[in-house]
């Protein structure tokens, strides 16, 4: 998963909301809790930002350089789909600076 350590060359920033209690935001929540230190120790200088809000679905936002930013709804997704819909982010923000 070398996709990881790159992150932050191409992501300014990354948000997950959430909910803190709802079903459809079950996989998010065990995906933060599987995978925030690693990605958090792979990109230190990343801002990840942890959203909890109750009645929220489960999103994924990235912002780019010159404030571009993409979004992807978690609901109904696994964790592993939630990991590579992040490292698609990732390849977009490669893409965007070229």
């Amino acid at each position: 998963m070398a996709w990881r350590s790159n992150l932050s060359r191409n992501l300014k920033e990354l948000r997950i909301l959430f909910s803190p209690s709802s079903p459809e935001s079950a996989a998010t929540r065990s995906f933060i809790e599987k995978n925030y230190r690693d990605l958090k120790t792979q990109n230190p200088k990343l801002p990840i930002l942890i959203r909890e809000a109750s009645s929220i679905e489960p999103q994924l936002w990235a912002r780019y350089d010159l404030g571009v930013e993409r979004g992807i709804r978690l609901e109904g997704l696994t964790e592993e789909q939630i990991s590579k819909a992040l490292e698609d982010l990732g390849k977009v923000g490669a893409s965007l600076k070229s």
